[in-house]
């Protein structure tokens, strides 16, 4: 059975990791479905915003160690210092895939969001969780530590002194918690629901704007003032007055529904 599924409709795709006998833990053949579902969606101009979620019980327990025990007798250099994908290796990038698409992507989680799961769901633009889900930056339990894209993004979420405890300890916190830390964008009692119900408004605004509005907020996050500012000039001039954005303005005047392209 594929370990990971992609649906789309009404410009929404909607990504499903479907190992959910086994908590959607990860193994090998679930990082070769993580990377293709994104790779696949790179470049689509029909989908306007993706919603990320586990099928089962938990969104992702983790990687699964009794699949990766075996790679423990390997030369961890060979195993994980080759870059696969730009700068990232094949571990990395099941979390900066979600990053890179040029639409917004949100995750919804329930249950448990342990490690490589926690990882994975940081590479979205959003996150929504359920209030009692279980969250944990859980690889020092194993004597390791975060190495899936996490420390490329959370320094920009969350406190130094947080990060570090989380780090430190493996400590569980709730999506509740999730908030205050800056982990959890929201917590919902239904949060696929709300996941899907956040897509549709996004994809009902202008797609060229939104995919721009994606790349400003990313640029702006690794670029001093100066060059934020000319940035900020340039998208919007290269926005003004396409088709995209005259549908916005006259669909706002006229009180109809945009007809975007």
């Amino acid at each position: 059975m594929p370990r990971v599924t992609t649906t789309i409709k009404d410009h929404i795709a909607h990504v499903e990791l479907t190992r959910g006998d086994k908590m959607n833990a990860v193994d090998p053949d679930m990082i070769a479905g993580i990377i293709e579902a994104g790779e696949a969606l790179r470049g689509n101009t029909d989908v306007r915003a993706v919603v990320l979620s586990g099928q089962g019980d938990a969104f992702c327990a983790g990687l699964d160690v009794a699949s990766f025990s075996a790679l423990a007798g390997g030369d961890p250099n060979e195993l994980i210092m080759k870059r696969t994908h730009g700068a990232s290796n094949d571990y990395q990038h099941v979390c900066m895939v979600w990053r890179q698409l040029e639409m917004p992507v949100i995750a919804a989680l329930h249950g448990v969001c342990f490690g490589a799961g926690l990882q994975i769901a940081t590479g979205a633009d959003y996150r929504i969780a359920h209030p009692a889900t279980r969250m944990a930056i859980l690889e020092m339990k194993w004597g390791l530590v975060p190495d899936m894209g996490g420390m490329a993004i959370w320094p920009k979420l969350m406190r130094e002194d947080v990060l570090k405890r989380l780090t430190y300890t493996g400590a569980e916190f709730t999506g509740a918690e999730g908030v205050d830390y800056g982990l959890v964008s929201e917590t919902s009692e239904a949060p696929l629901e709300t996941a899907m119900a956040l897509a549709k408004l996004i994809a009902s605004k202008s797609p060229s704007a939104v995919r721009s509005g994606k790349a400003l907020v990313h640029f702006a996050g690794i670029n001093d003032e100066a060059a934020v500012l000319l940035e900020e000039s340039r998208a919007q001039a290269a926005l003004i007055g396409t088709p995209n954005q005259m549908e916005a303005v006259m669909a706002n005047i006229q009180k109809r529904a945009p007809k975007f392209t």
